[in-house]
């Protein structure tokens, strides 16, 4: 199957520009799945696309959305794009996301002024981490908090004791990403990973993509013949 998408992929490349084929190249070494964000029930959807932005200008490349109480569509306006070059899971409980994050070998992180919260710039960065964001009214559920693995919360020294969620999801985003590029931590992607997002992101910049793979479809089984 590698090998078929590398074929498929080295195709549709004839397709781009030089620059835009580097331009995904430089990115890609740039990702990150070594940390992945989730957001919890958030209620004013321009917050959930400016995350997402966030994750897309800061190199992360995957983002959850728990919709549990409120159903939202991505505010295209606000993620500028972004939409394209970030991988979002949905899920429709607060339980199936923690699930899915431990299966895939990520500890819980809570974003909550909690008294046992870590200061961002003592979080150790070296293990996979998934962390949770709350609602712009509550913050977390009492569900991510019980079952969290550990807590951080920015440092701060006025009278307001919060933040806006996407101001913070991008303070906290761009601390722990800037670390880990400075880090010796294996945090890029896979080749593999590579690959996948190279082949879909030229797929998306494709126009009449559907029209252009059956023409290569057909090309390898004339080929085979």
């Amino acid at each position: 199957m590698e090998k078929f998408n590398q074929e498929l992929l080295t195709y549709l490349e004839s397709f781009l520009t030089e620059n835009r084929k580097e331009g995904f190249l430089r990115v890609l070494k740039n990702r990150t799945k070594h940390f992945t964000i989730a957001m919890e029930d958030v209620y004013q959807l321009h917050n959930t696309s400016a995350v997402m932005r966030s994750c897309e200008v800061f190199g992360i490349q995957e983002l959850n959305v728990i919709e549990q109480k409120f159903g939202k569509r991505i505010d295209t306006e606000i993620a500028m794009g972004a939409q394209k070059w970030v991988d979002v899971n949905r899920f429709n409980t607060v339980q199936s996301c923690i699930d899915e994050m431990r299966a895939k070998g990520y500890q819980i992180i809570a974003t909550t002024p909690h008294d046992d919260s870590c200061m961002l710039h003592e979080f150790d960065i070296s293990k996979p981490s998934a962390l949770f964001f709350g609602t712009e009214r509550n913050g977390l559920s009492e569900e991510v908090i019980q079952q969290a693995d550990g807590f951080l919360k920015i440092p701060m020294v006025g009278y307001t004791e919060s933040l806006n969620i996407s101001v913070s999801a991008a303070i906290i985003i761009q601390d722990i990403t800037n670390r880990l590029r400075q880090s010796n931590i294996d945090w890029q992607l896979s080749e593999e990973e590579i690959l996948e997002k190279r082949l879909d992101w030229t797929r998306k910049s494709i126009k009449d993509i559907e029209f252009i793979e059956r023409k290569f479809h057909e090309l390898k089984e004339n080929v085979s013949e």
